[in-house]
């Protein structure tokens, strides 16, 4: 049976293939701020993260959302430096909150990421008749800083650099201060306030839910991890 996740990806390659070759379909699901200012087409928020510019586009972002979608929905197996190589499992959501609840709550972790990201675009260009955004980027950063969160030391690989990876808890710093500044400098045509806002809201998705609803602490698991991967290294 397939999972939530996988199925979020093929759904999106679907629409996005489909999209590159009708300029309606894109025109339809693009976020266009004056489209929900003007004429309340507030579903623009949700369709826009199942389009992409270009191949390349679509193929980086669906290859982050499987990678890390699967460790966020599944959970995985990291050793804990044990003399015996034991495992630990980390804490996906089916893990943390059951079958049922735990694909519910990544569901709704990511569609509700598509949205949050893009509220500071909105207030920002609500009234710019020149803006448009497409792409699942900030609902997948959503989903990477949830499972750096749950397991930070994931290891990050980087493009066209097979084999190199570093700490999960080490990215996620850098991934943010680099995002601000590439904001703030303003130039390009990527959304990296998307990328940011959909960062922290994966997390405060995680802090809050596992707060809420298990007796997971979060915090003392992170800290655990990053000390324990210190010590194995």
């Amino acid at each position: 049976m397939l999972s939530l996740n996988l199925i979020i990806v093929i759904i999106t390659c679907i629409i996005s293939i489909t999209a590159f070759s009708n300029q309606k379909i894109t025109d339809d699901l693009i976020f266009y701020p004056p489209a929900v200012s003007e004429n309340n087409q507030w579903y623009r928020f949700f369709t826009c993260g199942f389009i992409h510019a270009d191949i390349p586009h679509l193929v980086f972002n669906m290859f982050a959302l499987y990678s890390f979608g699967g460790l966020v929905e599944n959970g995985g197996k990291y050793t804990d430096g044990s003399i015996d190589g034991g495992y630990v499992i980390d804490h996906g959501f089916i893990p943390l909150f059951g079958k049922t609840m735990g694909e519910f709550y990544y569901g709704l972790m990511y569609v509700a990421a598509l949205f949050f990201c893009l509220l500071p675009t909105y207030a920002k260009h609500k009234h710019n008749y020149n803006y448009r955004s497409l792409g699942a980027s900030g609902a997948v950063s959503a989903v990477i800083f949830a499972g750096l969160l749950l397991e930070p030391r994931t290891g990050v690989g980087f493009p066209f650099i097979p084999g190199v990876s570093i700490p999960g808890y080490i990215f996620g710093p850098i991934y943010l201060l680099v995002s601000t500044y590439l904001a703030k400098k303003g130039h390009g045509n990527i959304n990296h306030s998307a990328h940011i806002w959909g960062a922290l809201f994966g997390l405060l998705f995680v802090i809050v839910t596992t707060f809420a609803f298990t007796d997971h602490n979060v915090f003392e698991e992170f800290i655990w991890a990053i000390k324990n991967d210190l010590h194995m290294n």
